[in-house]
């Protein structure tokens, strides 16, 4: 198991390919292996880095209230430390989050960046006209936070999974190992919950990334993102878009395919 201190934590990762460097970051709940369906695709004509996020599966679990900067910070470290910068970085969901902080704060660090639907609520509660929008994400993850805050993180994942991610009943048909996995990393989303910059971005210090970024969401996917993105757009310097049809929330799980063919060319760049 090939782990590196990055940031002062202990992460797994895995690297497959050679060529130019491309670093996955996977969302909440998940690890590592939300991008096996993608990640040999990619590795034909790059070097591939997945890891799990401190906290999550395989990675050190600290013990302290976890935070966005963290996860940024750890990303740097593991791009650092293995030699890959400038590299791409591709994030989904939180993943995402992590990405463009990253952006903002490091961008020598990087060549590039892809960004699915990033849950950045807070860009819209800072608008009076999407705050509406911005409550009702919040209120959507209430019943799954007094969950996580009673510690009870199975009823937790379930009602996640099936209300939020993926619709009713699609918690009883995920495998096992799955459901492992999301039980395991529960803790991690409430750190994400507890954290107040989560959700947020410092839209002038993104504007100093003066790469290509690849914004993308899914037509049936969170419907906030829409509107996330446009302001996410309207601060980047060199933003392009890409609209994944019935790929929900994880396009590089329900669409691999496609999403190997509209990544790798900015990976390549």
């Amino acid at each position: 198991m090939a782990v590196i201190r990055a940031n002062g934590v202990a992460l797994y990762y895995e690297i497959r390919g050679a060529g130019p460097s491309v670093v996955l970051v996977h969302g909440s709940w998940g690890d590592a292996d939300c991008w096996e369906r993608v990640a040999p695709g990619l590795a034909e004509q790059c070097t591939v880095v997945t890891y799990d996020r401190r906290g999550h599966s395989r990675s050190e679990e600290v013990l302290t209230q976890g935070s966005v900067h963290e996860d940024a910070a750890d990303l740097a470290g593991l791009i650092e430390g293995l030699g890959l910068a400038p590299a791409f970085v591709a994030g989904t969901l939180y993943g995402a989050m992590a990405t463009l902080r990253l952006a903002a704060a490091r961008p020598a660090l990087l060549r590039g960046i892809a960004v699915h639907e990033p849950p950045a609520v807070g860009l819209m509660a800072a608008d009076p006209d999407l705050r509406p929008a911005a409550d009702e994400a919040v209120a959507r993850v209430a019943p799954v936070r007094a969950l996580l805050e009673r510690g009870e993180t199975a009823a937790a994942a379930e009602l996640y999974v099936d209300t939020i991610t993926l619709g009713p009943g699609a918690w009883a048909r995920l495998p096992a190992p799955m459901r492992h996995t999301y039980i395991r990393n529960a803790p991690t989303f409430l750190d994400e919950l507890r954290d107040p910059d989560a959700y947020d971005l410092d839209l002038a210090a993104l504007g100093g990334f003066g790469e290509t970024a690849l914004l993308t969401q899914s037509d049936d996917g969170d419907p906030m993102s829409g509107s996330v993105l446009d302001i996410i757009d309207l601060a980047l310097p060199k933003a392009e878009r890409h609209l994944y049809e019935d790929a929900g929330r994880e396009p590089h799980v329900v669409r691999p395919a496609e999403y190997v063919r509209v990544t790798l060319p900015y990976a390549l760049r």
